[in-house]
């Protein structure tokens, strides 16, 4: 089973397969988070044309969290039972035709509600991209895909400053939601023509040897309800879902509020906070990305692959933590972005090792399942930021706001390194 080494001979047919899987979820992750961070983007002219208070703007940024979050669970394990393809394809299309009517509301309750759906139809996608992961590449190799399709989050937030800034100056901020959601409609098509999981009886030994590298060879028993819940009865579970919560509460404190945040706070003009905002999430690419080789590399060298790749989620997040606090402090905007960049660079890499890690602690049936569930925790901590984020200010300043993300990050931190201690057995759950 073992005989071909799992990281040097990777058989072609599947090393195609591979990078068009991974090509596949970039591409459907950055219009995702172009989607996301289009009201972001346009939320000083939204808050004129509506006449929101911060306060109102803090609800409106975290409607689409609060259904994404609830939508996590039962989509984790969809995903297990009926794969990734059609799922995610639906998914896009309900999100996709969200995003669109995005553009057309005038009051602020259709706009909630427009989020929310948002929300629902882009559920699917994480979980879904866990699932293509485990599926084509083997146990050990998970880290670095991982941190590709991890790095279209920052990507897609980085790019939206500069594609839809001067796409609203140019018009108006609602075609920046009637272009995304077009975007997502044809990703949709191509997704669902180009994507396929491995078919067993139609690949040869070598292939099958390659993919099943150091994992099990009892096939994987089939998604239920009653499985799914059991996950619950494992601190590990518990651990994920605390500590993703605040790797990703501190994570929307910036991608909500950060070029509201750089011309409310530091008086930037549009112009500038938009190109100042982009440079964060560009670093926050390279985090995904870096952080996915790395924890590859520490898992291989490593006694334990869990152990591996939880340190490198808990170093990054108590990294995040120590640069957020001058970010609030200082004076000089340069020596901000330096800090925000270096927080939103450790924020991906944490969130590309915590979805590697994933892949280590949940039994070879439940990657999708158990990854719902520790995202299910990160936007709880996500619907929350801009809440509590927008009040914070509105009452107090962005200081005490900032300062309260580091605290939460921290105690996520603390989640991971001592609830996520042994990986969970095929049979226990």
């Amino acid at each position: 089973m073992n005989a071909i080494p799992a990281y040097e001979t990777t058989p072609p047919r599947i090393r195609r397969r591979q990078t068009l899987a991974l090509v596949l979820l970039v591409l459907t992750g950055v219009i995702n988070y172009l989607d996301r961070a289009t009201l972001a983007v346009a939320n000083e002219f939204i808050r004129a044309d509506l006449g929101l208070s911060l306060g109102q703007m803090g609800l409106l940024l975290s409607a689409f969290s609060w259904s994404y979050a609830l939508c996590q669970l039962p989509v984790g394990a969809l995903v297990d039972k009926i794969g990734p393809r059609w799922l995610l394809g639906m998914g896009l299309v309900v999100w996709s035709l969200a995003q669109a009517a995005g553009g057309l509301v005038s009051t602020f309750g259709w706009f909630v509600i427009a989020r929310i759906v948002l929300g629902i139809g882009e559920a699917p996608q994480f979980p879904a991209a866990a699932r293509v992961v485990s599926n084509w590449f083997p146990l050990r190799a998970r880290g670095t895909p991982t941190g590709v399709y991890n790095s279209a989050s920052p990507l897609g937030v980085a790019l939206a400053p500069l594609l839809l800034s001067p796409l609203i100056a140019a018009t108006s901020w609602h075609w920046a939601f009637f272009v995304t959601g077009a975007m997502g409609l044809v990703a949709a098509v191509i997704w669902v023509a180009l994507y396929r999981d491995p078919v067993r009886g139609q690949m040869s030994e070598a292939e099958i040897a390659y993919l099943d590298a150091g994992q099990s060879p009892e096939p994987a028993p089939k998604t239920t309800f009653a499985s799914w819940r059991a996950l619950f009865r494992h601190r590990a579970t518990w651990g994920m879902l605390f500590g993703f919560s605040g790797s990703v509460y501190l994570n929307w404190v910036y991608l909500t509020w950060l070029p509201g945040y750089l011309r409310t706070e530091r008086q930037m003009d549009i112009a500038y906070a938009g190109l100042a905002a982009s440079i964060p999430f560009a670093c926050g690419f390279a985090g995904a990305l870096i952080a996915g080789w790395a924890s590859d590399r520490v898992a291989r060298n490593s006694t334990s692959p869990l152990a591996g790749r939880r340190r490198a989620v808990v170093a990054a997040m108590l990294g995040m933590v120590a640069f957020t606090i001058p970010a609030a402090l200082v004076e000089s905007n340069t020596v901000a972005i330096a800090c925000i960049s270096i927080v939103i660079f450790l924020a991906n890499a944490a969130s590309a090792c915590s979805w590697s890690l994933v892949t280590v602690v949940a039994p070879r049936s439940r990657i999708a399942s158990l990854g719902a569930i520790q995202n299910f925790g990160g936007f709880i901590g996500g619907a929350l930021a801009p809440i509590l984020t927008g009040f914070i200010a509105q009452t107090w300043s962005f200081v005490p706001a900032l300062l309260t993300g580091a605290g939460i990050a921290f105690l996520g931190a603390m989640s991971y390194q001592f609830l996520v201690v042994r990986s969970i057995p095929e049979q226990d759950s």
